[in-house]
């Protein structure tokens, strides 16, 4: 999870009830370096509305039990998820957090999505700030015609 610069000071159980009514909206890869910057290159591909409470009790295994209004949502659009975004029920960004298969924070019952077909939030677990799956090089890459991406070192 990457709080955004307005929410940072807030504690876990304060970023959920700023959740309430919320939404949480899928998009494909290319993820901004923080939550506070837009979303310029990357599709939007499905949104979830939480519910009021957001989250109840955390399951056995430590994922949380995310609340939605529509338990399964029809993707808009084609493409493998690669972080999820996270606003208030009055537009605030809270949250951007990792997205997909592997060890991510959020999990979908489809490993890419497909326009109109239903998909639906199977696991839900806050990892610590920053602590993100990818490496950090690949953050914010754009590649472009002509240019190279960001060299490994």
């Amino acid at each position: 999870m990457i709080v955004a610069s307005e929410f940072a000071s807030r504690s876990l159980e304060e970023i959920k009830e700023l959740l309430a009514g919320g939404t949480l909206t899928v998009y494909s890869v290319a993820r901004p370096v923080t939550a506070d910057h837009a979303v310029d290159r990357s599709g939007k591909l499905v949104a979830f509305t939480f519910a009021t409470p957001a989250f109840g009790t955390p399951s056995e295994d430590g994922s949380e039990v995310a609340s939605f209004v529509a338990d399964v949502v029809n993707a808009s659009d084609v493409g493998t998820p690669g972080f999820a975004r996270a606003v208030t029920a009055d537009g605030k960004v809270v949250a951007d957090f990792s997205a997909g298969p592997g060890d991510r924070e959020i999990k979908f019952s489809e490993v890419s999505f497909s326009a109109n077909a239903p998909v639906k939030v199977v696991k839900f677990k806050f990892n610590p700030e920053g602590g993100w799956p990818e490496r950090v090089d690949y953050y914010d890459a754009h590649p472009r015609p002509g240019y190279s991406l960001p060299k490994v070192r």
